[in-house]
């Protein structure tokens, strides 16, 4: 009995031991785990990112030093490292947090590291385009490691920034929306406009015409970062603008699954427009729903907009004729856009008036001769489709481009565009795009328009 006693107290003691291993060792596999985790990236993203994990570095406080009371606690916290994304097609987006100093007249950003780093980007998301960039102000982000090294904080704010040029293409209503306001869209909604915007290369006109737009994704003042001579300090800041496709937005790139139906939503809430859907006609065919022609004088003019106007009056629709330019007031141009139940236009940047259309309208793009016609579905056809609108595409014959008045019909245009587009995009754009003018055969177009009534017809 005695020794059975000893051999149990033994087992006993073994099974202990045992369990104080297993525990130990769970311990150190969870803390295996909890690294890897901490440290891992996807193969596949490696490339992109300038940095990928988190290092231990003393937290920055107020003034930039640490007093020797708070080692203990600076030593258990992580600093965060920049996060860039340098694969993207067209833009290159970093995000930095903790202590961020900007000195927009100097073009320089500077962030406190532990690590030494210094690279040199232009904020603006067309970055594989040198005619684009060559209108945008190239910014200097650079680490500092010690608070000496770095100039004092003027101005000091709680609230992220974000920094991004409006050149490029500034003006073209199409480029302003593609290349800044939908990305601006897309990378600030997450802050609910407790963001600052800090702007290289504005013009007070481009601010003024897109106000109701900014100020509707901030509520703070707009930073003019190429005369602002005070250094701003903030806690997180993203230099550049998160693009991802023209005229459109990718919900699965996206944190909280924003669409161009949000955008839009957005925006007719940001001009105060009252109609959100196209009216249904149903049978009622004495209701005459609204056409807006967007007229352009510059290039691909339609020469005869006034007989496919009266084409349209001829099968029911109110017409208006109305030419969006850089001077129109955008707020009463949006109203007048949002009051009408279908939009039609030459391929280019007046289209991208679209953006106030209320839903279940329709969109009409002619599109002239030169293989545009998948240029134009992407440019417009799909974004007013992600919109929830109608989209018809119109491709004219031959006979309705003025290239006839310039050219033989057995010419090298007509006969093998392909080989213009070799030429390369500047001559592809001066012949099909700054030199082609539309005359639209009437009786040809009739079954688009029959057609877009038959959209608004439907219940």
């Amino acid at each position: 009995m005695g020794y059975d006693q000893k051999l149990i107290r033994s087992s006993s003691r073994v099974k202990c031991r045992k369990l104080h291993l297993a525990f130990l060792s769970a311990c150190c596999c969870l803390v295996s785990v909890t690294i890897l985790v901490g440290y891992s990236v996807s193969s596949t993203k490696l490339s992109s990112w300038l940095w990928n994990h988190a290092a231990p570095a003393a937290a920055p406080m107020a003034g930039g030093r640490i007093g020797s009371q708070n080692l203990d606690e600076a030593a258990d916290k992580r600093e965060l490292k920049p996060v860039c994304d340098f694969a993207d097609a067209r833009s290159v987006v970093c995000e930095l947090e903790g202590d961020i100093r900007i000195h927009g007249n100097s073009s320089s950003i500077l962030f406190a590291s532990s690590s030494p780093a210094s690279w040199q980007m232009k904020p603006h998301p067309r970055k594989d385009d040198p005619n684009a960039l060559s209108h945008v102000t190239q910014i200097s982000v650079t680490s500092f490691t010690d608070d000496g090294d770095a100039p004092r904080c003027a101005v000091s704010s709680s609230t992220p920034a974000i920094v991004f040029s409006t050149g490029g293409y500034m003006g073209n209503p199409f480029h302003d929306f593609t290349d800044v306001l939908i990305p601006l869209f897309v990378t600030s909604f997450q802050f609910d406009g407790e963001v600052r915007f800090l702007v290289g290369d504005i013009a007070p006109w481009w601010i003024q015409k897109y106000e109701p737009i900014l100020t509707g994704l901030s509520r703070h003042d707009i930073i003019d970062l190429n005369r602002d001579d005070v250094v701003r300090c903030f806690p997180h800041v993203i230099v550049g603008l998160r693009f991802h496709k023209e005229m459109s937005i990718d919900p699965s790139r996206t944190q909280n699954g924003l669409s161009m139906l949000d955008f839009g939503r957005f925006v007719r809430r940001s001009f105060a427009l009252r109609r959100e859907s196209a009216t249904k006609l149903g049978a009622d065919r004495d209701k005459r729903p609204r056409l807006l022609i967007i007229a352009r004088r510059a290039t691909r003019v339609l020469e005869n907009v006034d007989r496919v106007a009266r084409a349209a009056r001829g099968l029911g629709f109110e017409v208006v004729v109305a030419e969006a330019g850089r001077k129109t007031n955008l707020t009463a141009f949006a109203r007048l856009v949002n009051s009408c139940d279908g939009m039609m236009g030459v391929h280019g940047a007046g289209l991208a008036n679209f953006v106030f259309l209320p839903m279940n309208t329709t969109l009409i793009q002619v599109v002239p001769l030169g293989q545009l016609d998948e240029i134009a579905r992407v440019d417009f056809g799909a974004p007013a489709e992600a919109m929830e609108m109608k989209y018809l595409q119109y491709g004219i014959s031959e006979e309705e481009s003025t290239l006839i008045e310039q050219y033989p019909r057995d010419h090298t245009v007509f006969k093998d565009p392909t080989a213009i587009t070799k030429q390369g995009w500047t001559a592809r754009r001066s012949v099909y795009l700054l030199n082609q003018n539309v005359k639209i055969d009437v009786v040809r177009f009739r079954d688009v328009l029959i057609q877009a009534l038959e959209f608004l017809q439907q219940e």
